[in-house]
């Protein structure tokens, strides 16, 4: 199985995005991880944030393949602490899911029928977060749980 995180616009920040790459080096031994981005779209006189989310919708929808199984991280989703993700994710690879796509968006989230289309839609909490730092908080939460999988000592 390998894993995508699609995320709407670039990590601007050194500490996150050092974290990250600690992450994907660790996850190469469970799970190929990477991360691309999509352009965020400016927010701009004129430009609402309806049609802002509809454009960074269809450059993600560029991005995912016929076959791919999408999770849209989003607050409206399913919350579950790191055991249950883990037998998510065991649920998911028994499934022969040959490539996950993770989604991210950007300051505004992601559009709802980006949402709606989605195979699973997730929640990290019932907090928001900035968008940058869920990338880390994810990959973190991914790395645990493939540990949890292994009966490894991270997550404990």
């Amino acid at each position: 199985m390998q894993c995508l995180l699609l995320t709407v616009g670039d990590n601007k920040f050194q500490y996150l995005d050092t974290g990250e790459k600690e992450y994907l080096k660790r996850l190469k031994h469970y799970c190929p991880t990477h991360i691309e981005s999509v352009k965020s779209v400016k927010m701009t006189s004129g430009r609402t944030s309806k049609t802002i989310l509809k454009d960074e919708a269809d450059f993600i929808r560029k991005r995912i393949k016929p076959n791919d199984y999408v999770v849209a991280l989003d607050q409206s989703g399913h919350m579950m602490d790191s055991d249950d993700f883990a037998r998510t994710i065991c649920h998911w690879e028994f499934q022969g899911i040959q490539r996950m796509v993770f989604l991210i968006g950007g300051p505004l989230g992601l559009d709802d029928t980006l949402v709606k289309e989605a195979n699973f839609v997730l929640s990290l909490s019932k907090m928001t977060f900035m968008h940058e730092m869920v990338r880390l908080i994810f990959l973190e939460q991914f790395y645990r749980a493939w540990t949890i999988l292994r009966g490894e000592k991270y997550h404990r």
